[in-house]
């Protein structure tokens, strides 16, 4: 017991631990408060569906009652708003697989440079 209190390595395991968990009570109180009561909620319209030639259709003459369920505030429903995102996410995910495969393909050329120009040499020369 007493050299477990004299070595360094079980106290710094045991501070880590509990900055980990204060971490993590920070995070799950500031993910599961309330939001701010003084904010008015924000009305969110309902996605817009194009008609023909990609024009938004007329509105219609009779009043619409308002839902009974609201969406959350700050949701974007909108599908181009949608639309644009994804494929700016699309195309950022290719460029990275493009940047991932010359990656591979370079260390892969030089692995193989290495071997036929100084591994396999000095093979054929121990075999002699």
């Amino acid at each position: 017991m007493r050299n477990l209190l004299r070595k360094p390595l079980p106290w710094v395991v045991l501070a880590e631990c509990a900055v980990v968990a204060s971490l993590v009570m920070v995070a799950w109180h500031l993910v599961a408060s309330a939001p701010v009561a003084g904010l008015p909620p924000m009305a969110v319209s309902p996605p817009v569906e194009a008609g023909e030639g990609g024009e938004p259709p007329a509105p219609a003459a009779s009043k619409a009652k308002p839902r009974a369920s609201r969406l959350p505030p700050g949701l974007n429903v909108n599908a181009s708003f949608w639309r644009s995102r994804l494929a700016e996410l699309n195309r950022g995910e290719a460029e990275f697989e493009l940047l991932e495969w010359r990656l591979v393909r370079s260390a892969t050329d030089a692995a193989r440079r290495y071997l036929e120009s100084v591994v396999l040499p000095l093979v054929k020369l121990a075999e002699r």
